[in-house]
């Protein structure tokens, strides 16, 4: 956001890469990571998910130059200003298409995330369509959420921050992980219309008693029995706790692939096959919590086994206490450090706050320039903490200037 040069921000290893790449280009600050797999015999350097992601930067944003040393073991980043989907900015028919190659092994939330994250400091609504043999719109083995629960347990968050109007996700074609966990051939569109200034103080304190359930059963090239049993499995468990429980059943059909033959151009085959189980929880207050479940790409289980563990997952889910999930965590505590200059508190899980990915979080923002955290306990029966975040009040330039 800034043109100046700055000396940029050292990190080593590619932990939390996806939140220090968004953090960069959120402050206008630039980084050089460096120890990216310097040991792996066979893939040292940036993984295919992860130039994905800098492509991905790059097509929204104007002005950006990124540097990747010869092995692929360093990354110097400096951010340019976030343009979304602007006419001129590499959009066409006001649509960002990005190709995610059939190496990427991680689910398309690896990408929606950090990009919804960036969309509303953005000049220009952003439209994105994910596209290519690497879509993954499922939960996968390696930690990501699924396409549902960003567009069901993610997106509605931002409303908090008085960000609701024209936000919406499309999967418009399903997949499951492939072979060895790569693959998936499915399409996804993210459409971002609603850009501010700064965002709204957030004051989250009474989780609330959960009220109702829902959820999303996919299956993709199997039979829909799959979904059914899923879903009486989880039933089953979540009943007990409210009934208030819908999940609704989604079946569709493999994607088509070109084969890697060459000499059989002609002959697809049927990819991205599997089922899973998506959930969410909502208390009497708003609050939201989740879980990812999604068969294994060897096979071998059983769709009752999967619907008690996605219904187990939600339970446990639900027990850390707070206001937030994990999965949602960083996305609220990086929207509370953006927001204006005040004081926002947020009721978290004990558990929550002492895990390795929120301590690294506010470490990193910390290195960013943004305001450190305070925490005390909370005034209620639970075992809860508060985390108290001033805003840094980092505007929006790019609206200012249109």
């Amino acid at each position: 956001m800034s043109n100046n040069v700055q000396t940029p921000l050292r990190f080593t290893t590619q932990q939390a890469f996806a939140s220090r790449l968004t953090l960069a280009t959120l402050t206008g600050r630039p980084l050089r990571i460096s120890q990216i797999r310097p040991s792996s015999l066979t893939n040292p350097g940036l993984a295919p998910h992860e130039i994905s992601l800098l492509r991905l930067l790059e097509a929204v944003t104007n002005g950006s130059a990124i540097e990747i040393s010869y092995t692929g073991t360093i990354l110097e980043y400096r951010p340019g200003l976030i343009t979304g989907s602007a006419l001129g900015s590499g959009a066409s028919g006001g649509v960002i298409r990005h190709e995610v190659a059939a190496s990427c092994t991680r689910g398309v939330s690896y990408f929606l995330i950090p990009l919804c994250l960036l969309a509303p400091f953005s000049k220009a609504p952003v439209n994105v369509l994910f596209t290519g043999p690497g879509v993954i719109t499922s939960a996968t083995l390696a930690g990501d959420i699924s396409a549902d629960t960003v567009r069901t347990a993610i997106l509605p968050l931002y409303a908090r921050f008085g960000i609701s109007n024209n936000i919406e996700l499309r999967i418009l074609r399903r997949s499951n992980p492939g072979p060895r966990g790569k693959g998936g051939a499915g399409e996804v569109q993210l459409v971002f219309g609603h850009q501010v200034r700064l965002p709204t103080t957030l004051h989250l304190l009474n989780p609330g008693r959960v009220k109702k359930i829902r959820g999303v059963a996919y299956c993709t090239g199997v039979p829909a029995s799959n979904n059914a049993r899923m879903i009486e499995a989880a039933r089953g468990v979540l009943n007990s706790l409210t009934a208030d429980t819908y999940i609704f059943s989604d079946v569709s059909s493999a994607p088509l692939q070109p084969t890697a033959d060459q000499a059989s151009e002609s002959v697809k085959t049927k990819v991205g096959i599997g089922f899973g189980l998506s959930l969410v929880a909502e208390s009497s207050t708003g609050c939201l919590y989740s879980a990812d479940v999604v068969s294994p790409t060897s096979g071998g289980i059983p769709p009752e086994d999967l619907g008690h563990q996605c219904a187990h997952q939600l339970l446990e889910s639900v027990s850390v206490g707070g206001t937030v999930s994990s999965t949602a965590a960083s996305t609220i505590l990086t929207l509370m450090a953006m927001s204006s200059e005040d004081v926002g508190r947020v009721q978290v899980g004990r558990n929550l706050v002492s895990g390795e990915q929120i301590i690294g979080l506010g470490r990193d923002m910390k290195m960013f320039g943004l305001s450190g955290w305070g925490f005390r306990e909370a005034t209620d029966s639970s075992n809860d903490m508060v985390i108290s975040v001033v805003g840094k009040g980092v505007a929006n330039v790019s609206r200012k200037i249109t």
